[in-house]
């Protein structure tokens, strides 16, 4: 199953910033993982934002929720899940 989600970062301002440099790298490491992988299809920024736009290709519901949860930003994550289907008119 394909979803589109829509992930906005929203960084408390008192959190340590050590601390957050390591969830940074740690994030970007799993990002990196779950794309070649084939799990993350496509990953865009939203420009001016700390926000992403991203294909997730899992089995399900519930493995989309264990991805997403499991990240290391999630519990500063606001996160849009839509799921999507194959149009009939698309010819790729």
């Amino acid at each position: 199953m394909l979803y589109h989600v829509r992930m906005d970062v929203r960084v408390p301002h008192d959190v340590d910033a050590a601390t957050f440099d390591r969830l940074k790298a740690a994030e970007k490491a799993r990002a990196e993982e779950l794309q070649r992988s084939g799990t993350w299809r496509h990953l865009w920024r939203i420009a001016g934002e700390y926000a992403n736009v991203s294909i997730f290709d899992v089995a399900d519901h519930d493995e989309l929720h264990a991805i997403l949860s499991g990240l290391p930003l999630f519990p500063f994550m606001q996160i849009a899940v839509t799921p999507l289907a194959r149009h009939p008119s698309a010819i790729a």
